[in-house]
């Protein structure tokens, strides 16, 4: 068995350590995924007690092994240490076969077609997000844009009553900021489920009885088939949940995108004016920001059997971290990797995932990306981003922008 890098409670300077709670870390963490990625492939974290993986080969294997790598003890860090029960329904902190039925309740909602579906009223929320902007001579990516449109999109899509939608918006998506260096704050089932009762159950029941064109009346109308074997409608509980599940995710994951989108745009002027010439390159260029800074940079699984990397024996029941962020960097998979190129040949990247727990809503974040870089490219083809009033966001779970202002000219 080969030695581990491993990490005390005072690295010494200059020694290689991560850590998905360390604020310096999280401000640029590339020079350390890069690291990570030549000097120790196996990395282990004595501070956390959790090994790290980062290089698209192995990444490939943790998240197509899901056997070995289960994730019914949370797909974070934070999840995993709280040792808490999840609600029926919340299937992406499941394994099969609990997680194939109930991924199956969502998997023809959100199909290529059905999404498409979508463009106009997406199209007119970007604009209803935008227009007022117009001569004000400042845009903010994530207060003005980020945090309004995907809220309005998912909210028609659960008949979430707009005047509620900032509330429900605000309350998923707050749950996963942190203070500062410390981890998540994980609720109970309890308390999850008291929460979701508190803000869904009275949509819930309306739609019961006013059942619409919606995702909300669609899963009351749903069945799942349960250990048995036999189909039944789906408990209360279990609507909860997916509501929430699909309110919290629909927000933050888009959210995070486009304000990624206005920084690296905003630090890529000749690409983005390339952009404003060719809009046809819009699909990729928002293929390579989810590339290049990707939402969710740490995933957890824990290991149901011993497993062997690189020469040295992970026992089972260790927690295993994968990067996303730092495969999608990978220079054995994506030539330069640390350059922003949207040109760049296409190639499967790590940041929705990949097999069974594959992101059910990518092709939804995609289609708003595409359609929030169009918009804002017809109306404020140039801007350049306020660096001292720009704040990131603090979580363990996400990397994005707590607001990021802008100048129009």
């Amino acid at each position: 068995m080969t030695d581990l890098p491993a990490t005390t409670a005072d690295p010494a300077p200059g020694a290689l350590y991560w850590d998905p709670y360390d604020v310096a870390i999280d401000a640029d963490p590339y020079p350390v995924y890069r690291r990570l990625r030549e000097e120790a492939p196996l990395y282990y974290n004595e501070r956390h007690d959790f090994f790290a993986i980062s290089r698209a080969d192995d990444v490939d294997t943790v998240v197509t092994d899901p056997a070995a790598y289960i994730s019914g003890r949370g797909a974070f860090l934070d999840f995993v240490r709280a040792g808490i029960e999840f609600p029926p329904g919340m299937f992406i902190f499941q394994d099969p076969p609990v997680h194939t039925r109930q991924r199956d309740v969502l998997a023809g909602v959100f199909t290529p077609r059905r999404v498409a579906e979508l463009a106009p009223q997406i199209r007119a929320y970007c604009a209803r997000s935008l227009d007022p902007l117009i001569g004000s001579g400042r845009i903010d990516f994530v207060t003005d844009l980020a945090d309004q449109m995907p809220m309005r999109v998912i909210g028609m899509l659960l008949g979430i009553p707009e005047s509620d939608q900032e509330l429900v918006r605000d309350t998923t998506t707050g749950s996963m900021h942190t203070d500062a260096g410390k981890p998540m704050e994980v609720a109970s089932n309890e308390a999850q489920g008291a929460a979701h009762e508190s803000l869904y159950a009275d949509y819930i029941t309306w739609r019961e009885k006013n059942p619409s064109d919606d995702l909300m009346t669609q899963l009351l109308n749903s069945e799942v088939e349960d250990e048995s074997g036999d189909r039944r409608r789906l408990t209360h509980e279990e609507i909860l949940t997916f509501v929430g599940l699909l309110a919290g995710a629909g927000n933050e994951t888009s959210g995070r995108l486009l304000g990624w989108m206005g920084k690296v745009l905003g630090d890529h002027p000749v690409d983005r004016r390339e952009l404003v010439e060719n809009r046809a390159l819009i699909p990729a260029a928002i293929e390579e920001i989810l590339r290049f800074e990707p939402p969710g940079h740490s995933f957890a699984r824990v290991l149901s059997r011993d497993v062997e990397w690189y020469g040295t024996t992970v026992p089972k029941e260790s927690v295993v971290v994968f990067l996303p962020a730092s495969a999608n960097r990978d220079e054995r998979r994506f030539p330069h990797g640390d350059v922003f190129d949207i040109h760049r040949p296409r190639t499967r990247h790590f940041t929705f995932g990949y097999g069974i727990h594959y992101c059910l809503g990518a092709a939804l974040a995609r289609l708003e990306g595409q359609i929030a870089l169009d918009e804002v490219l017809t109306r404020f083809p140039e801007w350049h981003v306020d660096e001292e009033n720009a704040r990131m966001l603090s979580s363990s779970v996400v990397r994005g922008w707590e607001t990021l202002p802008a100048s129009i000219p």
